[in-house]
């Protein structure tokens, strides 16, 4: 029996300067508890911050010692100081200042321009037509944007990413992830009518994407969630992906979870499982939680070590720590020159995937994602 690796890389890749102006677009929830809180534990440097109500992005700054809040994010772009802008607003008010950022902000006659990064908010758009342009406009003015995927940064995925790199699992056969968890919705996302697979499902259709790369169809169902009132096609999730090589990858997120708040028990997480021809791993996402610290977790098995399980362990959870890393990969992108590992050219497959998963459920077929870009 071999001996079987504890050591699994989980961690970001930190830059080697933290002094980068960022400014931050945005003061709700996930700037202000998510974003900041792990960009002041990483030593990252946020110089401004700006948010529709004013009063808002002051509580915000005063709590995480921003030096500068705007009235508006126009006023925060032309802050000499912001290199870096850190988007947080609904899909829908996102693109008219990634927009503004190539018209104005970015580099001219090869030489660099003022903003040279953004980091986005997912869904990048609602649609593979709306996100498509913005991603095509950053590329033509030389601003490296990347997307804010933070499920690969959660510490079980990303472990799990390392595993399957490793080759312990062997080929991979069967891939789940099964949420049974019950999300606050925002008020911002009420307008839209959808629901799940833009908000919910396009953490785990990515993640997929991360672990196994493009399947080559996917299938989906969904039905209303039975408890939320304000009108939506996509309540709970269901979909397949299907790879040539035989892979299969099944999803299923049930944001209703029973009547456990209507007068039941409840029995809420986050499991996810992989089959591989030489092993198999299974975790959770420690999220459903929030806000109390719960690790996600990961144990494996593998015929290199027998029967044997192996456990290993961290103290870093998804929410917020996994936001380090969305954060430092933009950072270490324009310090080295490389894509970003959430590059927002890949992530239009992922666009294209959550757009597969509403034609389906609506048509009742297997989409391919060439059908969605073309």
């Amino acid at each position: 029996m071999s001996e079987i690796p504890l050591d699994l890389q989980y961690s970001a890749v930190l830059p080697k300067s933290r002094d980068v102006g960022i400014g931050c677009i945005g003061a709700g929830f996930i700037m202000a508890d998510c974003h900041l809180v792990a960009y002041r534990s990483a030593g990252f440097n946020p110089v401004a911050i700006s948010n529709r109500t004013r009063a808002t992005a002051e509580q915000v700054a005063e709590r995480h010692s921003i030096p500068k809040v705007y009235d508006d994010w126009e006023q925060l772009l032309a802050d000499p100081a912001v290199e870096v802008v850190d988007i947080a607003l609904p899909p829908d008010l996102q693109p008219p200042v990634i927009e503004a950022i190539c018209e104005r902000y970015a580099g001219r006659s090869g030489k660099p321009g003022k903003i040279k990064g953004i980091l986005a908010q997912k869904p990048l758009a609602l649609t593979y037509a709306e996100a498509k342009p913005l991603v095509d406009k950053c590329a033509a003015a030389g601003v490296v944007m990347a997307v804010n995927q933070n499920m690969r940064y959660d510490q079980s995925i990303r472990a799990l990413k390392d595993l399957l790199g490793r080759g312990l699992l062997g080929e991979p056969v069967l891939a789940t992830i099964d949420m049974r968890a019950i999300p606050h919705w925002q008020d911002w996302s009420e307008p839209y009518g959808k629901l799940t697979y833009y908000l919910m499902s396009i953490h785990h259709l990515d993640s997929f994407r991360y672990l196994f790369g493009n399947p080559d169809r996917v299938l989906a169902s969904c039905r209303k969630d039975p408890r939320t009132s304000f009108p939506h096609e996509d309540g709970i999730t269901m979909y397949i992906l299907e790879y040539d090589g035989g892979l299969r990858c099944l999803g299923l997120d049930d944001v209703w979870s029973g009547p456990c708040r209507e007068g039941s028990g409840g029995d809420i997480g986050i499991k996810w499982r992989v089959e591989g021809t030489d092993g198999i791993a299974t975790g959770t996402i420690g999220w459903p939680s929030y806000p109390e610290r719960q690790p996600s977790t990961l144990r494996y098995t593998c015929k290199a070590g027998g029967e044997q399980w192996v456990e290993p362990k961290w103290d870093e959870v998804w929410f917020p720590d996994a936001f380090v890393g969305t954060m430092a990969q933009l950072l270490v992108a324009l310090e080295t020159g490389e894509v970003p590992e959430l590059d927002a050219a890949d992530n239009l497959d992922t666009v294209a995937l959550v757009e597969a998963c509403y034609r389906g459920s609506r048509e009742h077929r297997i989409f391919t994602l060439d059908e969605i870009k073309s």
